[in-house]
């Protein structure tokens, strides 16, 4: 695979969608292909996937359940959107991938690493983000910024000791693995983060040209 794959990852109310529209229009500017995706989501299948994650029902979704639904989403997003982006040398920026998965079903659900880890070598092979961009901020801002958003989704109406965990996991996945991970601060101004971004901005040139 000839492209660069880059995530970014954080929880909830941290400017991902944002930021992330905003590095793919410094890197067009550089000529560069660049396709946006987003987890769970991505294709028109896995999209009604995260419908079923995300949408507030009666009926609790089962930890292992809600885990599977999202390796199945990935599954779909690889094979229809990544990959073939990747193979064309395209720079994919995806909102979420599957530090998320270990961030929220491991971090916040409690479910083994390494169970997550067996499902990500059974779907993804070998294939992992070359660098992973980790909005963080405190949970407390992160959630008052969703609140004012408007109507919460399922994983949004969880309480805070579950965006705690999810933070904790995000920051030491990072700390595990400094050489594909940039932590930025989310709570900053807007301009302060994308000034962050503009600054990882040389690295990931250099990685295209190379």
């Amino acid at each position: 695979m000839s492209g660069l794959f880059i995530t970014l990852e954080g929880p909830e109310g941290a400017g991902k969608s944002t930021n992330r529209e905003y590095l793919a229009a410094r890197l067009k500017e550089h000529g560069i292909e660049v396709v946006l995706s987003r987890e769970p989501g991505g294709t028109p299948l896995a999209e009604r996937i995260r419908e079923l994650l995300l949408t507030p029902s009666d009926e609790v979704m089962n930890s292992d359940t809600e885990l599977l639904l999202v390796f199945a989403a990935r599954a779909q997003h690889l094979a229809e959107v990544i990959r073939p982006a990747l193979r064309r040398g395209a720079v994919v920026l995806c909102d979420r991938f599957t530090d998320a998965t270990y961030a929220y079903q491991g971090g916040g659900r409690g479910l083994s690493e390494a169970r997550i880890a067996e499902l990500e070598r059974f779907v993804q092979g070998g294939l992992r983000p070359d660098l992973t961009l980790v909005f963080d901020l405190p949970v407390e801002v992160g959630l008052a910024r969703a609140a004012a958003r408007g109507r919460l989704d399922r994983f949004e109406q969880e309480g805070q000791g579950f965006f705690e965990a999810v933070r904790q996991a995000y920051l030491q996945r990072a700390t595990q693995a400094p050489e594909r991970y940039r932590v930025l601060d989310a709570a900053q101004s807007l301009e302060r983060v994308q000034r962050d971004i503009d600054a990882v901005l040389p690295l990931i040139l250099e990685r295209c040209r190379g």
